[in-house]
């Protein structure tokens, strides 16, 4: 494969539009994702963006590049979908091109983009050797993947070798960022908008096409992708599933959920729920009582957007709880907010414990006292309680 055979990934170098960019720009409802201006663009810089399917990291790469083309030239920009590559070695040869190229054209400064390296295992053997040669030292590479624990394992293997670059996680918008471009301002003086905004954001989640009204098939294939790509039963992720969101809210174990198969072991269930972290489908809240957390303990697993509650839910055949849905939203944003969550657990449960927060979440009317330092919400209380959250 030589570097001419991607101008198709590559408009801008025959000097068309890019085809994410126009979807874009033709959609009801778009936004300039804000994560974009976390990103090092000086030389060198080798950055990583992780975050999961479908949540606009492609589109947003393609919006930067729309940028940089204004102030250098087509050929110093060069966008790579590593899926369509068949091994490191042609990845390496079109990067040795890209700067045979650049030389050619006496562009000192490059731009790499490297879409979804999760696709390809090895992908790393394709770059690394040309930084350490010195071969991409002015150069900007971007790189994004889908799967958190794979690239970051990846990224342990460039010690030294990231220059300015950052690490960045994009994830679905959560719903303070969602009232933002859905022209929310003053919350307290807006109160039906707030509660109106909210039950549509329970069924669209913070993904770009759901909020644009567009059909979801395209989401959930491309998380069944993912399954069959990494060699996951389909049959043993919807019983996981399953499990998961019949024990829902409640914290329970890799065995109690593996009782609630059709006879699959529990190291079988924690794999594939470990998986499901790696994707970003599902976050782990763990008992913590005092400064201790108990690892070991019943765990509270959580959707990491409504949205994929909602298409997990209908693939596995499973109806969800309101009371989870809602407990669940509250979990990730203090996640999100705190780079932490647990919960605890003695005479009374907490459903949620992030910093100096103790959150108890109720769908229905609370009927029993809390201690004073424990605030619980109740079903109206929820979006407020988020657009309370201040980002980190």
């Amino acid at each position: 494969m030589r570097l001419g055979d991607l101008s198709y990934m590559n408009p801008w170098w025959e000097g068309k539009e890019d085809y994410h960019v126009r979807r874009w720009r033709e959609q009801r409802l778009h936004w300039r994702p804000k994560w974009l201006e976390k990103l090092s663009l000086n030389p060198f810089s080798l950055n990583f963006v992780l975050g999961p399917r479908q949540v606009g990291k492609t589109t947003g790469i393609k919006l930067l590049i729309q940028k940089l083309l204004k102030e250098n030239p087509p050929e110093g920009i060069v966008y790579i979908n590593v899926e369509v590559l068949p091994g490191h070695r042609e990845l390496a040869a079109l990067l040795r091109e890209f700067q045979e190229l650049k030389t050619k054209e006496g562009i000192k400064t490059g731009y790499i983009f490297l879409d979804e390296v999760t696709s390809l295992e090895g992908w790393w053997r394709g770059v690394k050797p040309l930084i350490d040669a010195g071969l991409l030292e002015n150069d900007v590479i971007t790189v994004t993947g889908s799967s958190s624990l794979r690239v970051r394992r990846d990224m342990e293997l460039f010690p030294g070798r990231r220059g300015s670059g950052r690490e960045i996680e994009v994830m679905p918008l959560s719903f303070p960022e969602y009232a933002e471009i859905m022209g929310l301002e003053k919350p307290k003086l807006q109160t039906g908008m707030v509660l109106k905004l909210f039950e549509d954001y329970l069924k669209t989640g913070g993904f770009p096409a759901s909020i644009n009204g567009l059909p979801m098939d395209d989401l959930l294939g491309a998380y069944i992708g993912e399954l069959v790509r990494f060699g996951k039963s389909l049959e043993i992720a919807k019983e996981t599933f399953a499990a998961v969101i019949r024990s829902a809210p409640s914290a329970t174990s890799f065995r109690a959920l593996a009782g609630m198969t059709s006879g699959y072991s529990y190291k079988v269930i924690q794999d594939y729920i470990e998986f499901f972290t790696e994707l970003y489908i599902l976050g782990i809240a763990y008992l913590k009582q005092g400064n201790q957390v108990l690892y070991k303990r019943e765990k509270k697993f959580f959707f990491r957007d409504t949205l994929l509650a909602r298409l997990f839910a209908l693939w596995s055949g499973i109806e969800l709880r309101e009371e989870a849905l809602y407990e669940w939203i509250v979990q990730e944003h203090l996640y999100r907010r705190f780079g932490e969550v647990y919960y605890y657990r003695n005479s009374h449960e907490v459903d949620a414990v992030a910093g100096d927060l103790k959150i108890e979440v109720k769908a229905g009317k609370a009927h029993r006292r809390y201690p004073k330092n424990v605030r619980v919400l109740e079903k109206e209380d929820v979006p407020f309680f988020l657009l309370e959250l201040t980002p980190p």
